[in-house]
């Protein structure tokens, strides 16, 4: 085999390693199944004051992270303002933010502050991030340029 075969087939391989690890890891959102926050709606958090499931029916990318809605209606708010909308720390639960790491959500744990909506581990570690909810958004806004570049998920 000559140098040249070679090259071209570790090349071959690193590109294929960058591709698995690009589906792997998905979009910038936190994902399962293919879907931000377990497929539920962001939107459906402000508007209805409740987690609701949203539909691949209405669905939009937005960072590289396939978001689903309930309705049209909430889609489009969504692709309006997505920063109104977007849960902080890209969905990742805010108290491990705050504790340095990334960790997987459950939608049915979540708080809406100063108009900004932060997602929690489940219920236990919520009741903890209520303890102090100032402190702890200090905490994660400080940690998040480093939690945001690690690729291990705590589930």
């Amino acid at each position: 085999m000559s140098i040249s075969q070679r090259l071209m087939g570790e090349v071959g391989a690193i590109l294929a390693f960058a591709a698995m690890a690009t589906t792997a890891f998905g979009g910038s959102y936190f994902e399962k199944d293919g879907a931000a926050l377990r497929g539920y709606d962001p939107v459906g958090y402000f508007t209805e004051n409740k987690p609701v499931k949203g539909s691949p029916a209405y669905q939009v990318a937005h960072k590289g992270s396939m978001f689903h809605f309930a309705s049209q209606a909430n889609r489009d708010l969504f692709k309006a303002d997505p920063a109104r909308y977007a849960p902080q720390y890209d969905g990742y639960c805010a108290y491990g933010t705050a504790a340095g790491y990334k960790a997987a959500i459950d939608p049915a744990a979540y708080s809406i502050v100063d108009g900004k909506l932060y997602l929690n581990y489940n219920a236990d570690i919520q009741k903890k991030w209520r303890a102090d909810i100032p402190g702890y958004i200090a905490k994660a806004d400080k940690n998040w340029p480093t939690v945001v570049t690690q690729t291990k998920v705590y589930d």
